[in-house]
């Protein structure tokens, strides 16, 4: 009688290392050297999970003997139209037009409800909010002082609009450390968290850690109060001493030491898991005027520019999430007077194709009166998106100019294949930081 003999083979099991989850909580871990470079470099890997299922072989005492002989062939990549979808890229294919060009608004949570840009002190979420928020589905809100009154307060407040929208909110304030500061300079109450006089004094050691420990501190408590993105840091060179804008939000008036530390601010606020911003592109330093009451004129050409101001812009163009554009106007550059916001030659010309900007490019607000006394609210917004911005800051009216642009690509004078690539830009984004589940 032929004896049969079961032989188990147990299969090993390879794990990658490290936690495994959607949310990023820091992006760019491990970054310590702050230098300045003109070429941005990227690298990625991933570690794949295989596994192996246990066998069973039957032998038999007649059978003669064999060696088992596998072939193994490398796995073959998919072709690229039969990769999967990303989080971001399966959202974008289910959404309206509706939807899509709500993604590119970012206004006050007043806004929803008042249409306009004005302070109302919203501080909550009601039924109507949440009706507004559906009618008007914005890609992300900023909190000023007045709706901000205590920790409690803002938080419920952060988490309940979350919750209200259909799509994750970028949910942001200007927290730059020094005299811009929502939270840290807080009317309302004492939110007891660290203040810092000044990016100037913070670079005044000339230890870059300085302002790495600032932007990993303001990340911190903002995370906390459920904000994901600051409208920071300053990568503005403080060149002009009649500046009344810039001045010591900037970290020095050398570009090259300024821009060591914007590089290391940045890296602090990606420990703390929130998104950054650099402002005010292609640099506010060498004026005296202020945008929100005038227009604001830099005589500078490009190179000039390059050679200076742009410095700390360029340093960090491949950590840094957004970049904000300025409504200056740099006629030596555009051939006009078209603020910095509204050109095509300063965001699509300049930032993405000559400097190979790939991240979202989100505009100063779009109230401001450099902007609104040359454009209507609509025509601001359509300006600005058709030159290459991806976000709109506070529009002068926002509903109206949602639905304005809205209109434009339903009726096919704004092509749909360039707001999908802003979408998909924002909601890339947005995957990035484990907000799309």
């Amino acid at each position: 009688m032929k004896k049969i003999i079961l032989a188990a083979l147990a299969a090993m099991m390879l794990c990658s290392c490290g936690a495994s989850g959607n949310t990023v909580s820091n992006p760019n871990e491990g970054l310590q050297i702050y230098t300045v470079t003109t070429t941005a470099e990227t690298a990625a890997g991933t570690e794949k999970a295989t596994e192996t299922s246990p066998t069973v072989t039957q032998l038999t005492e007649t059978a003669p003997d064999t060696e088992a002989q596998t072939s193994k062939e490398p796995p073959q990549e998919a072709p690229a139209d039969e990769q999967p979808l990303s989080k971001a890229e399966k959202l974008l294919g289910e959404m309206t037009v509706r939807e899509k060009v709500g993604q590119l608004f970012m206004i006050r949570p007043d806004a929803l409800m008042y249409n306009d840009y004005n302070d109302h002190g919203l501080r909550e979420v009601s039924g109507e909010l949440k009706d507004k928020l559906a009618d008007f589905p914005v890609g992300g809100l900023i909190m000023f002082e007045s709706n901000i009154i205590s920790p409690e307060q803002i938080s419920a407040f952060n988490s309940d609009l979350q919750s209200a929208s259909r799509v994750p909110l970028f949910i942001t304030t200007d927290e730059e450390g020094g005299r811009v500061a929502r939270i840290a300079n807080n009317k309302y109450t004492d939110f007891g968290v660290e203040r810092f006089s000044s990016m100037l004094e913070v670079a005044a050691g000339g230890d870059t850690d300085s302002a790495y420990h600032v932007g990993m501190t303001i990340g911190a408590y903002l995370s906390e109060l459920g904000f994901n993105l600051d409208l920071a840091p300053v990568a503005d060179v403080n060149t002009n001493p009649d500046n009344v804008v810039i001045g010591d939000r900037a970290f020095g008036s050398d570009p090259v030491t300024a821009a060591g530390f914007v590089s290391a601010c940045v890296d602090g606020f990606h420990a703390s898991g929130v998104m950054t911003c650099l402002k005010h592109f292609p640099g506010h330093g060498d004026t005296k005027g202020d945008t929100h009451r005038a227009t604001v004129r830099v005589d500078k050409s490009w190179d000039e520019l390059k050679g200076c101001e742009l410095i700390p812009f360029i340093g960090s163009l491949d950590k840094t999430d957004m970049i904000m554009a300025a409504h200056i106007t740099l006629p030596n550059i555009t051939g006009s007077d078209t603020p910095a916001s509204l050109s095509h030659v300063i965001l699509t010309e300049k930032l993405r194709n000559e400097l190979g900007y790939e991240g979202v490019i989100i505009t100063d607000a779009l109230a401001m009166d450099a902007v609104k006394n040359i454009a209507s609210s609509a025509d601001a917004v359509k300006q600005a998106f058709e030159a290459g911005a991806d976000i709109l800051l506070i529009p002068e009216v926002p509903y109206d100019s949602f639905k304005a642009l809205t209109a434009a690509v339903e009726s096919g004078e704004i092509n749909e294949e360039r707001l999908n690539e802003s979408v998909l830009r924002i909601l890339k984004l947005k995957e990035k930081y484990g907000l799309l589940q």
